[in-house]
């Protein structure tokens, strides 16, 4: 008759087998050949998936760039009347030029933060 010791050696042994890492599975073979090879490398690194989103997101940015420059700065230069805000300038820094960029970045980084939540919201990534 096995005594209780013996019982808890036995189930921490069992726990211990349970624990133990598995073997990594065997690596797949290495493609043969220069169009193998490339094949491989564009599934590995997704390079058409990249290479689409690259695309799309210049495009989205040109989209961004023309909404902020024909539609919302003429409304704030519809709020500034009798105000060339580009062209104000302290010595040789044009200030305003600067300020209607960094105007432009916040209202780009601002719409492609909606579309972000908007697309993420009905789980698209």
């Amino acid at each position: 008759m096995a005594s209780k010791e013996d019982e808890i050696i036995e189930e921490l042994r069992k726990i211990r087998q349970l624990l133990e890492p598995k073997p990594a599975p065997p690596a797949p073979p290495a493609p043969k050949g220069l169009i193998a090879e490339f094949k491989a490398f564009i599934s590995k690194y997704k390079v058409l998936g990249m290479a689409v989103a690259f695309i799309l997101g210049l495009y989205l940015g040109a989209l961004v760039q023309a909404l902020v420059n024909d539609l919302i700065m003429p409304i704030i230069e519809l709020a500034t009347p009798d105000v060339a805000w580009e062209q104000v300038a302290v010595g040789p820094f044009r200030i305003g030029h600067f300020t209607g960029a960094l105007i432009t970045f916040l209202i780009v980084a601002f719409v492609i933060f909606l579309l972000v939540k908007a697309t993420s919201k009905i789980g698209i990534e």
